[in-house]
């Protein structure tokens, strides 16, 4: 008897423990707020065979509710156009914290994204899932969101 109650104890402590890790994991679109830094690596595959290599940085803003806006530098082959390119467009995070987004660049066609948010929110992962793109993309928050609080004026 004296055995069974530390095991028990054992397998109570790991079941709590199991749990709050679990609940801890959990996301929603809310879990992407704020402004976050990312670094883009990939390549172009043209139908004719050749490649662009792509290389380059965005600015995201996540409104938590499925929006997000950017900015973007993205050199092909090494040329860099001048200045920021604009863009705009919406994101879904799933509860096991995977998720979709999609881009839109005016003048380009839209890219298609899977995404994992890591480290509570402040990480995530891309990759282009568009036929012949391949290209990846790693972003840390740089800005959460400003909290608002009450006051009496």
């Amino acid at each position: 008897m004296k055995i069974r109650i530390p095991l028990l104890m054992l397998a109570l402590a790991l079941a709590a423990s199991a749990t709050l890790s679990a609940h801890a994991a959990v996301c929603s679109n809310y879990t992407i707020q704020g402004s976050y830094a990312f670094t883009i690596h990939g390549t172009i595959f043209l139908p004719n065979g050749a490649t662009i290599l792509i290389d380059g940085i965005a600015l995201q803003t996540f409104d938590g509710r499925g929006n997000v806006t950017q900015v973007d530098a993205v050199a092909d082959n090494g040329v860099l156009p001048p200045g920021w390119r604009p863009g705009a467009g919406s994101y879904s995070v799933n509860p096991d914290c995977t998720g979709t987004e999609t881009i839109v660049v005016p003048g380009t066609p839209d890219l298609h994204l899977q995404i994992i948010v890591a480290q509570g929110g402040n990480t995530i992962h891309q990759v282009v899932i568009d036929p012949g793109i391949a290209t990846t993309a790693e972003g840390e928050r740089i800005k959460a969101p400003q909290q608002h609080e009450e006051r009496d004026w």
